[in-house]
């Protein structure tokens, strides 16, 4: 989900991270809304209270309000300049570190609300500007390495493009394009996936209150480890194929013939069992 960059990722790869940092963006905006009775998966409904605010003169909203916007915006800004300054390097932190950003933010607003939250409007400002950050890196995250395919922490993009897809699909010639197929079939997972975080975040809430954000965290760590077990995996066979060829043995090759059993006792069952087809024809 997160080694590959740009035009290297595949359906798959944008599909499963979509689907998964989508159910957290959901969760995550409700979560909020039923605590702190603010959004923090967006900043469309912020800006509006921004200008409002600045027209009545309410000048310390208007300085709470800009902080929340420029926090998404520097969210994002660190994603993309962690993807694009650290790729060569190693694609795998350059695209998990804003991930674990997110999740530390996460993880603080879940045990100060947990265990030191007194609901004062100070609080609540905080810790709406630690979420909006936390879903500014999100956003920025997926969006940087996925060619702008990828946004998921709100759905008025999505909606505006599966409308358009839904009336190219009026044609026939479009319903046949797969470029295009590929596309709603995106956007539709991210949509019924933050949907569907959204209801879970609504119906657990009452039962976990801060501890949410525990469930939330433990989803971006899904995330980063599967990439870690796939790097790790494969890293592990290179090894293997290296030993087996060079004739030289070591600790990650014993464990898989430990695990696997030799190429040379695979080799000898297919020649036992091919034996034993040919005595069976004969007789």
């Amino acid at each position: 989900m997160l080694r590959n960059y740009s035009n290297s990722r595949t359906l798959g790869d944008n599909i499963k991270l979509g689907t998964l940092t989508a159910f957290t963006a959901g969760t995550i905006n409700v979560a909020s809304l039923l605590i702190f009775l603010s959004f923090t998966s967006n900043v469309t409904g912020h800006y509006a209270v921004f200008s409002a605010e600045i027209s009545k003169g309410n000048w310390t909203q208007v300085a709470v309000i800009g902080a929340w916007i420029f926090l998404f915006f520097f969210g994002s800004f660190t994603a993309n300049f962690s993807v694009i300054n650290f790729n060569k390097k190693s694609k795998y932190f350059a695209h998990a570190f804003p991930l674990v950003l997110e999740i530390i933010c996460l993880l603080t607003v879940g045990i100060y609300g947990h265990f030191y939250y007194q609901k004062t409007i100070e609080e609540a400002q905080v810790m709406v500007a630690l979420m909006l950050f936390a879903t500014g890196l999100q956003n920025g995250l997926t969006a940087s390495i996925s060619n702008f395919l990828v946004k998921t922490t709100h759905l008025t993009g999505t909606t505006t493009d599966l409308g358009i897809l839904a009336s190219m699909f009026t044609q026939k010639r479009y319903r046949k394009n797969p470029e295009l197929k590929a596309r709603a079939k995106l956007l539709s997972s991210i949509m019924v996936s933050y949907v569907f975080g959204a209801v879970f975040s609504g119906l657990t809430y009452y039962y976990l209150e801060f501890s949410v954000f525990y469930i939330i965290s433990i989803c971006l760590v899904v995330v980063i480890g599967y990439d870690f077990y796939k790097i790790h995996l494969r890293h592990f066979n290179t090894q293997y194929r290296y030993s087996r060829i060079y004739k030289r043995p070591n600790a990650l090759a014993f464990l898989y013939d430990k695990i696997h059993g030799t190429g040379e006792k695979v080799e000898r069952k297919r020649t036992e069992k091919s034996k034993l087809v040919l005595e069976e024809k004969m007789t």
